[in-house]
């Protein structure tokens, strides 16, 4: 998450953010049980919720709703050899947790601007710096781990580098793999390049991408062929999208009986 986050945020500089919308004090929780919050609204008590609530180390710093979504698209990958790619490092309390969640056989990386980030290189995850949007870097950086199943992108959160790491990133993820932008309300606020109604806001790359998904049903181009081609999925969350990689075949019908 952006460290702009960690603060309360006062009206005015949400106004500077290009929020329109209605403006509250903060989106930080102010004395609440963690785990008892997660539990209750959103029905979730597993083992992600018990090791993001219960964290001793490094900072890790989520929004609650995102915790069970997690659980939901990485479950499948855990105690398994996956190949896990973070970007955005931060405080270095988000690589402890995943490798806590998938387990020692994961290869978990992160990736920051921030040379100072590297005080959290360690077996817990191996951090590499340079730039989301720095091609070779980031083409060594998936050499180095053998592959790419999952990308969690929580690195700048600027609509031009969310896309231009997209555009990288989700051809070299490996079939049966996982690509989570996140933090995607900045789609929504001029400083990161979106606005309401405005061009560069994601999600109209989502909407794109749906097209795309669909290029059966109409004769419309096809905007990103490895959409096309290769994605079998696209989930929608609050400030949260997924892209579920796969094969895709030519939809058939059958009538039985």
């Amino acid at each position: 998450m952006n460290k702009y986050f960690k603060k309360l945020i006062p009206n005015k500089v949400l106004s500077n953010f290009g929020y329109t919308g209605i403006r509250p004090k903060s989106f930080v929780a102010q004395n609440l049980d963690i785990r008892e919050d997660i539990a209750t609204k959103y029905a979730y008590d597993g083992d992600l919720l018990d090791i993001f609530a219960s964290n001793q180390g490094p900072l890790v710093h989520k929004w609650h709703h995102y915790i069970p979504l997690y659980d939901r698209y990485f479950g499948q990958y855990r105690n398994q050899p996956i190949k896990f790619l973070e970007i955005g490092v931060a405080e270095g309390g988000s690589l402890k947790m995943w490798r806590r969640y998938f387990g020692n056989d994961a290869v978990i990386f992160g990736i920051d601007i921030d040379p100072a980030c590297l005080q959290f290189n360690n077996p817990d995850g191996r951090v590499r710096i340079g730039s989301q949007v720095d091609k070779e870097f980031l083409l060594d950086v998936i050499d180095e781990m053998g592959g790419v199943d999952i990308v969690l992108d929580d690195g700048s959160h600027h609509m031009q580098d969310i896309r231009t790491s997209f555009d990288y990133l989700y051809p070299m993820l490996n079939l049966g793999g996982t690509y989570i932008v996140e933090d995607l309300h900045t789609s929504y606020w001029r400083r990161y390049g979106g606005g309401y109604g405005m061009k560069k806001n994601f999600f109209n790359f989502v909407r794109d991408s749906i097209d795309d998904m669909h290029r059966w049903y109409h004769e419309n181009a096809i905007k990103n062929s490895a959409i096309a081609e290769n994605c079998s999925g696209i989930h929608i969350h609050d400030s949260m999208v997924v892209f579920e990689k796969k094969i895709v075949y030519q939809p058939v019908s059958s009538k039985v009986g």
